[in-house]
């Protein structure tokens, strides 16, 4: 039987390094890398465990994994996160439109999510607040305030408390969402066409966002530059298919603010920096190096050109890729846990070799995922995660 001979911390430091820890670290509770309410609900019933949990992400309806879960399944990480302005007076409320009951949360964008209240699922985007806006109008909308002071209490009490009394990796929560909140913003259809035909409004959507994330984590990393060890952002970039827009539109108008965003990060902070797009990205992989960002989350291994062999052979000596754990949309939902544990067999053995690799799922554990499936995944990657 093999054993552990370092901490948690000792072993995602290694793995991040690009270096060969005593087992390959495991990941789970994130925003990115989470668990469906769902999902969680029945794991634990099926576990017997007698405890409540709570909803960390209302819009994808995650739930925060207890210490007792996250135990359970060897869990290297730990997660802290900002909250949001002493100002903003947020909260689901309900509502009824077109006789239908609704869950409603306005963030602090003004952006509108909502959720069915008779199918409880997640929330989508029903008001882009900017759908309509004029130029002028961009420039005067309430932009939220990124270093607004209460969004920062009492943070480096708890990220001190988790590096001063527990062995784990500290991880920040998603953050840095630049691109993405653009569309929220406008609509999606609407954004794209933008790129073609107005690409000056883009520039200055963008650069209100930037402004945003910019003070945010001027702010943020104040407080806890010196304690994380992992700082977590992300814009999804692709589909099933690859690139969802044309990349040479990423390198002349998104990348540009990406870049400047990375590099500010690095020079504030030693904490590796974790990259989240969904879909078939390898066309951008170098795009996001040239950026800056160390990490690459979710590796989507059913997507185009994203073979996990290929992946590591063409990027393994610079990149530390974090999940590619299961296929999500043809095995962990679907399959037996025999073939969930020969999936993650076969992911680990392409993208565990030399270091540079953290385990977890491909994207969120979706809410119809079986107890059994979910245990079979963690019990083999740990299983099968120690180096000889």
């Amino acid at each position: 039987m093999k054993h552990e001979t370092m901490t948690s911390r000792e072993r995602m430091l290694k793995a991040l390094n690009l270096e060969q820890p005593d087992r390959v670290p495991i990941d789970l509770g994130g925003n990115q890398t989470g668990i469906h309410k769902n999902a969680y609900r029945n794991l634990i019933r099926h576990l017997g465990y007698a405890e409540d949990f709570q909803i960390m992400d209302a819009v994808q309806q995650l739930a925060k994994p207890s210490e007792r879960v996250l135990e359970r399944f060897h869990v290297d990480t730990r997660y802290i996160s900002a909250g949001a302005a002493a100002t903003w007076k947020g909260g689901i409320v309900q509502a009824t439109r077109n006789g239908r009951a609704w869950h409603d949360l306005t963030d602090e964008f003004g952006i509108r999510w909502s959720m069915p209240d008779s199918h409880p699922l997640y929330m989508d985007i029903t008001l882009h607040p900017l759908a309509n806006a004029t130029l002028k109008e961009v420039a005067d909308y309430p932009w939220p305030k990124g270093d607004d002071p209460g969004r920062f209490a009492g943070l480096r009490e708890r990220a001190l408390q988790l590096r001063r009394d527990t062995p784990y990796a500290v991880v920040s929560g998603i953050s840095g969402v630049v691109y993405e909140i653009c569309w929220y913003l406008r609509g999606l259809e609407q954004w794209f066409c933008d790129l073609m035909t107005e690409p000056e409004f883009c520039e200055a959507m963008l650069d209100q966002t930037l402004k945003f994330w910019m003070d945010w984590f001027r702010a943020f990393l104040d407080e806890v530059g010196d304690v994380v060890d992992v700082i977590m952002i992300g814009d999804d970039l692709a589909g099933q298919d690859g690139p969802l827009f044309n990349p040479e539109l990423y390198r002349r108008i998104v990348k540009p603010r990406h870049k400047r965003l990375v590099q500010y990060i690095r020079s504030r902070t030693q904490a590796k920096i974790w990259y989240h797009t969904c879909g078939g990205c390898r066309d951008y992989i170098p795009e996001l190096l040239d950026n800056g960002i160390n990490i690459l989350n979710p590796v989507q291994t059913s997507a185009r050109h994203m073979d996990p062999v290929k992946l590591k052979q063409q990027f393994g000596r610079n990149l530390v890729f974090w999940g590619g754990g299961c296929d999500s949309q043809h095995v962990l939902p679907t399959g037996t846990p025999d073939q969930v544990a020969a999936d993650v067999r076969k992911n680990m053995a392409a993208l565990k070799p030399g270091g540079g690799y953290i385990f977890n799922n491909i994207h969120n554990i979706q809410g119809e995922v079986s107890p059994e499936n979910i245990i079979a995944m963690y019990d083999t990657a740990y299983a099968c995660g120690f180096y000889d």
